[in-house]
């Protein structure tokens, strides 16, 4: 039995997953509330593997910090995070990796998420990695989209298109919850559209 593979993102109405440097948003463009906190904490709580490509990767111990130094961001869900079994999937990065519990797999995305599927006893979990997602959404290897979706429109700020040159996708609706009276949590399973 192959383990599930959810790709985890955030997005904006208009389907970005962040904001470039001149939007002053805040994290989670500013409209985290408890009900989302306690919701994100849940999913992570659960025994999984993260599954990150390298930009994400960095991005990761940008904002969290690496394993060597304090965590720049102590809130519970990015701790959880921060110290979960972690597969990074790059071309660029060498090893060894200055993160709690990460392995680094160098090779093509969907050789290696195939593989980790085969062999993992654990779900897997992927948050943002977009270029990655959208590789492994066409090969077949996504079972999950789950898209948190947050209560704006980023016109004008706006970057990283969620997705942007993926291919054409049909999406079963498998659940939907609304979080703190305006954030959307919506999953799918994906099915190539023929």
């Amino acid at each position: 039995m192959t383990a599930t593979y959810t790709f985890d993102v955030f997005s904006t109405l208009d389907g970005y997953g962040s904001y470039n440097s001149d939007g002053d948003w805040g994290g989670y463009w500013g409209k985290q509330g408890p009900e989302f906190l306690d919701r994100r904490l849940d999913l992570y709580r659960e025994e999984q593997r993260m599954v990150l490509g390298a930009n994400t990767f960095r991005q990761f111990v940008e904002a969290l910090g690496p394993s060597t130094e304090e965590a720049k961001v102590t809130d519970p869900v990015n701790t959880r995070m921060r110290n979960m079994p972690t597969t990074v999937v790059s071309t660029t990065l060498e090893g060894p990796l200055n993160w709690p519990d990460a392995t680094l797999l160098s090779g093509d995305a969907v050789d290696v998420v195939a593989r980790l599927k085969e062999e993992s006893e654990v779900p897997l979990r992927s948050h943002g990695s977009l270029s990655m997602n959208r590789a492994l959404m066409a090969a077949g290897l996504v079972d999950r989209v789950l898209v948190t979706l947050f209560p704006v429109i980023s016109g004008q700020t706006g970057a990283d298109p969620i997705f942007q040159g993926a291919a054409d996708f049909d999406l079963e609706l498998l659940e939907a919850r609304t979080l703190d009276g305006h954030t959307q949590e919506l999953i799918y399973r994906p099915t190539p559209h023929i």
